[in-house]
């Protein structure tokens, strides 16, 4: 049973499922619309090429098997566009979920991959995810709180109290990336496009050394969090 959703910041955002099941594609919008959402759907790519040449979406939610043309390629054909369109940001859904077709979706140029079945309050969390991660960017002041540490977004700078922490690169772009979607989990994989590691191992060692600047006890963190089966989550202080 699908429970009524209170409206969230994100309601009347305009997204595109595209599905070639029927049952599957009805319930998504039904659910995505209780969500706050304006849904549109396409049973193909065809159909989907149609509607995003003449509307403009937020986010697509793409399904990978579909007749005449795949997720894969209708990604692909997306990202080649010219202007915002072809950066508009794509959810994967589909029933292939092995890590290989997972890193080959991430890599066309998809912000995340939900494998079917799924739950569909986590298929909401995951979109609120992307929306916020690829919505405006805090300006130069913005920074979050971590305890005794606090991040400057802009700067890329981490503090304790009124000592710099020395950060990497690599360290500081996965403190943005999580920070974007704050208390919400982002895929392991969708993280370590940034990196040289397709499998997320980077991404893992990246991790446990942020937990050991920012968490008192690094092995039980507060603030860095491990989502299982799906990746980490920044939980920042209010």
């Amino acid at each position: 049973m699908i429970r009524e959703r209170a409206p969230r910041p994100d309601a009347q955002r305009h997204l595109l499922v595209v599905d070639d099941d029927d049952r599957i594609r009805d319930l998504i919008r039904e659910y995505l619309s209780r969500a706050g959402f304006r849904v549109s759907t396409a049973a193909d790519a065809v159909q989907a090429r149609r509607m995003v040449e003449q509307l403009s979406f937020d986010l697509l939610v793409l399904d990978v098997m579909m007749p005449q043309e795949d997720g894969f390629s209708f990604a692909r054909w997306l990202r080649a566009r010219p202007g915002e369109g072809g950066r508009t940001p794509i959810l994967i859904l589909t029933a292939r979920g092995l890590p290989d077709d997972r890193i080959e979706g991430l890599s066309l140029g998809a912000d995340d991959y939900l494998a079917k079945p799924f739950e569909p309050q986590e298929l909401v969390l995951r979109i609120e995810a992307i929306l916020r991660r690829t919505g405006p960017r805090p300006g130069a002041s913005g920074r979050i709180r971590l305890g005794r540490c606090s991040f400057d977004l802009a700067r890329g700078e981490l503090w304790r109290g009124d000592q710099p922490v020395r950060l990497t690169e690599g360290e500081a772009q996965l403190l943005r990336q999580l920070a974007g979607a704050a208390h919400a989990p982002v895929d392991r994989f969708a993280l370590a496009r940034e990196t040289a590691e397709a499998a997320g191992r980077a991404v893992d060692i990246q991790v446990t050394r942020l937990r050991r600047k920012i968490e008192d006890d690094p092995k039980n963190p507060r603030y860095l969090q491990t989502v299982r089966g799906v990746g980490y989550m920044l939980a920042p202080d209010a």
